[in-house]
């Protein structure tokens, strides 16, 4: 849809996955599936770190948030792929898309966050064991959930503010599938640097800053296991992290691709595949990990379902 150079832009068309119309059933159908068990994976999480006393711990309650996150970030772009595949066209108000577009930066950074703050309670546990409850105490783990919280939802505010001042001119189709910054700045007609600049200072902040403390910290662990003479220690010692180890390099490894690059040049297609993955994908995966690489999880699902079996009978 062509603009005039002054016309203020009061809707987008989200140009979706044009390839797959011949088969939009079928993957509306998986993407279903997938959603479903990813929302469902991460409630069980939620449910259980809340509501089982042995999980009552900094690393249980990290993860509770954690997983309640994955729900929120998946439900802010997966719904809109399902609409585009069962849509010719997906027209979404100019208001809902900067909404979109705050709230998928928003999680993205908390989850970031949270992500470091459990990669320093996992630090904490296995270089002090003998102190990990007076470092670790109620008011430090709450604190560090809050703030990463705060703080998530507070720096994608700055640039989406700017964007909205921004003037859209020649086309208002957002060639991706769902509302996002990059995309959105191909739309302006008129100079871009400062939001690009500013975005990608603010991504490099979030994403590279956490990065780092979180690898600082895992470095500090694999030092520390590396350290401990028997081999049976050292194996129990990195189990207890493995799997956030896990996460933490399919959730970096795409969103870095994504958004940590001064430049908008690469193939539209490679960007949408990765924005597949860790919109649908990596949600899915993660409580997997979670669940079936720890065994008090997997012990205290078992525990909650046989206490409501009890319950009902």
């Amino acid at each position: 849809m062509a603009l005039s150079n002054n016309t203020r832009v009061s809707e987008f068309i989200i140009s979706g996955f044009p390839n797959l119309q011949n088969i939009s059933g079928p993957v509306f159908v998986v993407v279903l599936i997938i959603y479903t068990l990813a929302v469902t994976g991460n409630m069980i999480i939620v449910f259980i770190t809340r509501f089982e006393s042995s999980l009552c711990t900094p690393m249980y309650f990290f993860l509770g948030n954690f997983s309640f996150l994955e729900i929120c970030f998946t439900s802010v772009t997966v719904p809109t792929i399902m609409v585009d595949l069962i849509r010719e066209k997906n027209i979404v108000s100019f208001t809902s898309c900067l909404t979109q577009v705050y709230f998928f930066h928003a999680l993205g950074g908390i989850e970031c966050l949270l992500l470091a703050a459990m990669a320093y309670d996992r630090y904490v546990a296995i270089r002090s064991p003998l102190r990990y409850n007076t470092i670790m105490n109620s008011v430090v783990y709450v604190q560090l959930a809050v703030w990463s919280w705060v703080i998530g939802l507070i720096l994608p505010l700055i640039p989406v503010i700017l964007i909205s001042q921004l003037n859209y001119c020649g086309s208002n189709v957002v060639d991706h599938f769902f509302c996002d910054i990059l995309p959105l700045l191909r739309l302006v007609c008129n100079r871009t640097q400062l939001n690009e600049m500013l975005s990608f200072f603010i991504c490099s902040f979030i994403l590279v800053g956490s990065f780092i403390l979180t690898m600082v910290s895992y470095a500090a662990i694999m030092i520390t296991v590396l350290g401990i003479p028997s081999s049976a220690g050292r194996k129990k010692a990195f189990s207890t992290f493995a799997s956030h180890l896990i996460v933490v390099g399919v959730f970096y490894g795409t969103m870095m691709f994504i958004y940590v690059r001064p430049t908008r040049n690469l193939s539209f297609n490679v960007d949408q595949f990765v924005a597949v993955f860790y919109c649908l994908v990596t949600p899915l995966l993660n409580p997997i990990i979670y669940s079936l690489r720890n065994k008090e999880v997997k012990q205290a699902l078992k525990k909650v379902l046989w206490r409501k079996w009890g319950e009902l009978n």
